[in-house]
């Protein structure tokens, strides 16, 4: 008989690591203090898009990145089947603006590298740029176009992944308000705010941005910290004579990407509000500032839809993932920071990998979720 597993957290890592571990014959119990899905995975804007937001060069968390691309065809299709839903997965392309010839020369050097890992981009301008998207502002310089990204509608994918978890008999717990990891070195003990006990042999760490919280608990820093990120989306079905955006489009301010229910997302607002997630004017602002220069058809439009979620953000900026070297019966699968929807595939491979005894030395050195060191009072 498989090992009891519990998952804490009921956001797109949680549910993730909970179908795939269904998958391969685990028991899942998944703990949410909140609902499913309710703070940075609904909130995301579904960007499926390593070559464009990983702009420095091909390291461990790129590879973990564009894994995670090649895996979706497949596991959004898996996901479909199992829940019976459907959700937006559309394989729309990439296109990153540069407005000088300083912008293009980096576009150029990223390209040179990004075609040795796969990716079939080119350099487009003048005409073909123009074809692509006709209603881009004249004076985009060029763009990095980039065929093979995707983009999904986040909070339909999340909702599918939820139902496809209870309908293979994955038991989740919602509105829990706090939960306490009282025993995890020899069994598993989580109490729930509500004193309800739930027991089992494997844990999995999944709380996003209240990872934090059992640094405590497990003796090790964990510098995972809530940044709001707001976003806002515009109606644009094409009644007045506009036409939505035909690819997802980059610039160094943020994103602008179409959806089939005729709205077009922008983001994103980045600050740092605790656990705050109120929208705010100016947050929005900052977005209408720059999103009229990519299309000027926006200066005169009005988001109709406002909303933040929290980015569970980490010291360098990679996720922790993995077992703790005190107890392999703790599995780390936390500080995702904006790339939770895209990494959803990889990371659920990983921890079930890593239940089931398979992890690389390279990836188990790069995300060691014990490579910040102990707390001083374990040290």
């Amino acid at each position: 008989m498989k090992e009891q597993v519990i998952v804490m957290g009921g956001g797109v890592i949680g549910l993730s690591c909970a179908f795939e571990l269904r998958r391969r014959g685990y028991e899942v119990t998944v703990l949410e203090i909140n609902r499913c899905g309710g703070q940075a995975s609904g909130a995301a804007a579904g960007m499926l898009a390593p070559y464009s937001e990983n702009v420095e060069g091909p390291d461990a968390f790129f590879q973990l990145c564009l894994e995670s691309l090649r895996l979706y065809p497949e596991w959004q299709a898996d996901v479909k089947k199992a829940s019976g839903q459907s959700f937006e997965y559309t394989n729309s392309g990439s296109l990153y603006a540069a407005y000088h010839d300083a912008d293009l020369l980096a576009l150029e050097g990223r390209l040179h590298w990004q075609r040795q890992h796969g990716s079939s981009g080119r350099i487009v301008e003048g005409v073909e740029l123009q074809r692509l998207e006709p209603h881009l502002a004249k004076n985009v310089r060029a763009a990095l176009f980039t065929p093979e990204e995707s983009h999904l509608y986040a909070p339909h994918y999340v909702k599918a992944l939820e139902e496809a978890c209870r309908l293979m008999g994955v038991q989740i717990h919602e509105q829990l308000e706090q939960l306490a990891v009282t025993e995890w070195q020899h069994e598993v003990r989580v109490i729930a705010e509500d004193g309800r006990v739930f027991g089992g042999d494997r844990l999995v760490v999944c709380s996003g941005a209240w990872a934090q919280e059992l640094e405590g608990t497990f003796g090790i820093r964990i510098p995972v910290y809530p940044i709001r990120g707001q976003i806002c989306a515009y109606e644009v079905d094409g009644t007045d004579g506009a036409q939505p955006v035909q690819h997802m489009v980059f610039c160094n301010q943020g994103y602008l990407v179409a959806k089939e229910n005729g709205t077009l997302v922008c983001g994103a607002s980045e600050d740092v509000a605790g656990f705050d997630t109120s929208v705010t004017d100016r947050g929005i602002e900052r977005l209408r500032k720059w999103n009229k220069q990519l299309f000027p058809d926006l200066e005169h439009r009005v988001p109709f839809h406002r909303w933040a979620g929290l980015r569970p953000s980490t010291q360098d900026g990679f996720p922790l993932l993995g077992p703790l070297s005190a107890s392999d019966r703790v599995i780390m699968a936390a500080g995702h920071y904006r790339n939770g929807i895209l990494l959803s595939p990889a990371t659920a491979m990983y921890v079930a990998d890593c239940l089931d005894g398979k992890q690389t030395v390279e990836r188990k050195r790069a995300f060691s979720p014990e490579r910040f060191g102990l707390l001083a009072s374990y040290s």
